[in-house]
């Protein structure tokens, strides 16, 4: 494999910089200019199909970001825009200049009229909802233009709040499985049907604590994080997958991809009393310690030996900081119980592993036969350190365990899996074949790189079926589309797969100014290059198109690289020197059977059925106001619900289980264990992987066949 891009990148974007960017200064120290600066020139230099910064630019960018701050146009008056568009054509001149002046008047201007929202929101919700008026909204904001006036704006604040109680009004109608909203409960116990007069005012009363809770949030934002807005705004011009990560974002996303951080292991909600446990993460510091538990909230933090701070109206994230820190070291958390009553806990904070994102394994029991499943959520690695946990080493694991205990046959479920690593893909593709190519990595303005499995071993020869659907993206379809060129394996799923064939690399910003006294400036992921199949076609914007065809919910939904904005084109370039699995697989009768039984299939046609009705529903953008109408259109609702219901309540007969190693886990981790049996009760209502099992049958059959063909011949 070619020396790794991303450093190469850097390498390259130093040397040419290091005069644009030691000691560059402005008028003014102004971070932001320095900012769109350093954005601007790395994605002039490094991406893959840089754009021209020209009026074209600048109007997608002008109506790009006004529809980024206020989607629903409940905030911009009509003459703000006006006032906006003098930039409309002058953002391309602002942005190589680093002139903010246009996100500067936007920025002030989207604060007031918060401002004003608030008051006016109030202002609406004083005021009863006649539920019995005959009226609708429209909710295709897309097509909606920016209110004239404050008495439009404010109508159009009435529908919106009307449609978003609307829901809880007939809620509290009926009686609602929480606390009344009059009398100030918060419990779980079924309350008594409301009269109209009640349920109306407590529907107001839900609402406006909502929006109240929604504009603390906002309220929490800094104008940072509005610019980081306007930055993505511009990024987002050149790809869909080219980003901007601000400091604390780019830990997010490390954090995303090795599955690991240092800290406590609990989720947290912010509250107007503190942060909320929302969440405890299995093997974490708060699930070994037990005294802390769901529903508590977090009111001071204190790091060993200091005096704790009050986190109480603190931004989130700024908490989250406190609470984090380096494994070893000691927090002091002030809490106050769910039956309120206040504790003090120390904990030591350790590494905490997002159990949920790595791969896991089953046997599937069919009869007298004995089958594996590996569940990959994503292609996980730890950017710093290869040798750590990743998807690779992970799944090679799990089809060693499975192995040893018997499986005949192998599904990999790569359905939701959005991708992640291109080096970890090369090396799990490696585990299925002898040796050969893997994926065609093209960067700009080069030939193309070929990354092989040099490794001649094969851990898995025996039959292999992938599962995929339409968000199955990037290394997803890289996998998939191996396997399927090789005819290594049968590809089960959508029509396609998403679409995404480019690689992206983090790009550190601080590496690039050589003397920098802003602080962390954060980073970039950068679309550097487009990856092919080793047949020579570009998965980008076509996906991988499945085997066996079969629909689910998201059949008719746009989804999809193609629905995306501004994504690169597809193309194709010369196919790679392979040759196709010499093995037992009868490729095209194998299809052909599943193609059939699939066809015939009264739950696959369900689920069809289902998905189209699912599209009806997402294109109706008249929706009435009138509680009669809701009621009616509720009742229908619920028919289909009740109607489809049955595609949760299938039993494919397949029986699941852990394998040995995690049996053992159980006796100290219950919650691993309700986890997984979660996960097996998923699985037996699972029609995709029935079907994955039953072409795993064909190509076993298949695989004896060849071996009694090979005897007699020898």
């Amino acid at each position: 494999m070619k020396r790794n891009l991303a450093y190469s990148l850097l390498v390259m974007l130093i040397s040419v910089a290091s005069c644009s960017f030691t000691n560059k200064s402005f008028e003014t120290d102004d971070k932001d200019k320095l900012l769109l600066d350093l954005i601007t020139y790395v994605l002039e230099k490094g991406h893959y199909e840089p754009k021209n910064i020209d009026d074209d630019f600048s109007v997608s960018v002008f109506e790009d970001f006004i529809d980024v701050l206020d989607p629903t146009k409940r905030y911009f008056l009509e003459e703000d825009v006006k006032e906006f568009e003098q930039y409309k054509f002058q953002l391309d001149d602002q942005i190589k200049s680093t002139d903010i002046s246009f996100f500067n008047l936007v920025y002030d201007r989207l604060v007031q009229r918060m401002d004003e929202a608030k008051v006016l929101y109030k202002e609406v919700l004083e005021k009863p909802f006649d539920y019995n008026k005959k009226e609708s909204i429209n909710i295709d904001y897309e097509k909606m233009s920016f209110a004239a006036s404050r008495k439009e704006l404010k109508e159009r604040w009435r529908q919106q709040l009307k449609y978003a109680t609307l829901g809880t009004y007939d809620s509290k109608m009926k009686g609602v499985e929480r606390g009344d909203a009059l009398d100030g409960k918060d419990g779980s116990e079924k309350s008594k049907p409301m009269t109209p007069k009640e349920a109306e005012k407590s529907a107001r009363v839900s609402t406006q604590k909502t929006l109240d809770e929604f504009f603390d949030f906002v309220n929490d934002l800094e104008r940072k994080d509005w610019f980081v807005q306007y930055i993505n705004t511009i990024v987002d011009e050149f790809d869909p997958h080219t980003y901007y990560f601000a400091p604390d974002e780019k830990d997010k996303f490390d954090t995303s991809m090795s599955g690991k951080f240092e800290g406590i292991g609990a989720r947290l909600q912010k509250k107007p009393e503190g942060a909320k446990i929302v969440d405890i993460i299995s093997g974490g510091p708060v699930w070994r310690d037990a005294r802390l538990e769901v529903g508590d909230q977090i009111l001071k933090v204190g790091q060993e030996g200091e005096e704790a701070i009050n986190i109480v109206g603190m931004r989130l994230d700024d908490a989250i900081k406190l609470i984090k820190g380096p494994k070893g070291t000691i927090v002091e958390l002030t809490v106050r119980k769910i039956d309120g009553s206040l504790d003090t806990v120390e904990l030591t904070r350790d590494v905490v592993e997002l159990e949920e994102s790595f791969a896991k394994s089953a046997n599937i029991i069919k009869s007298d036969e004995k089958f594996g499943i590996i569940d990959l959520p994503k292609f996980y690695v730890d950017f710093d350190d290869y040798t750590e946990r990743n998807a690779a080493t992970d799944v090679a694991k799990e089809v060693e365990r499975l192995k040893e205990e018997g499986a005949e046959g192998l599904i990999i479920d790569l359905r939701d899996n959005g991708g992640g690593s291109l080096k970890t893909v090369v090396e799990m593709a490696g585990l299925f074949i002898k040796d050969g190519p893997i994926v065609q990595v093209r960067s700009s303005g080069k030939g193309k790189d070929v990354y092989d499995d040099k490794d001649e071993r094969i851990q898995w020869d025996g039959p292999l079926v992938i599962l995929v659907n339409e968000l199955s993206a990037s290394a997803s379809e890289i996998l998939a589309a191996a396997m399927q060129d090789y005819k290594r394996a049968i590809v089960i799923g959508s029509k396609q797969t998403f679409g995404k064939g480019t690689v992206q690399n983090v790009i550190p910003l601080d590496n690039i100014v050589r003397s920098n006294e802003h602080g962390d400036l954060g980073a970039i992921k950068l679309t550097t290059q487009k990856f092919y199949r080793i047949n020579g076609g570009s998965t980008q914007l076509e996906g991988v198109k499945s085997d066996v065809v079969v629909p689910d919910k998201y059949s008719y939904i746009d989804l999809g690289e193609r629905d995306q904005a501004n994504p690169l084109k597809w193309d194709k370039i010369s196919p790679a020197d392979y040759k196709p699995w010499d093995g037992y697989i009868d490729y095209e009768q194998t299809i052909a059977n599943s193609t059939k039984r699939m066809a015939g299939n009264s739950q696959i046609k369900l689920i069809e059925e289902n998905a189209k009705w699912l599209k009806a529903e997402s294109d109706q953008m008249e929706i009435s106001l009138n509680y009669d109408a809701y009621r009616a259109d509720e009742k229908e609702h619920k028919k289909k619900m009740d109607y489809f219901k049955a595609i949760g309540e299938y039993d494919s007969k397949l029986s699941f289980e852990s394998l040995k190693y995690e049996e053992q886990l159980f006796t100290k981790d219950s919650v691993l264990r309700e986890k997984r049996d979660r996960w097996h009760k998923t699985l037996a209502k699972d029609v995709y992987v029935e079907e994955a099992v039953n072409v795993l049958e064909d190509l076993k059959n298949n695989k004896i066949a060849h071996s009694k063909l090979a005897a007699v011949k020898g």
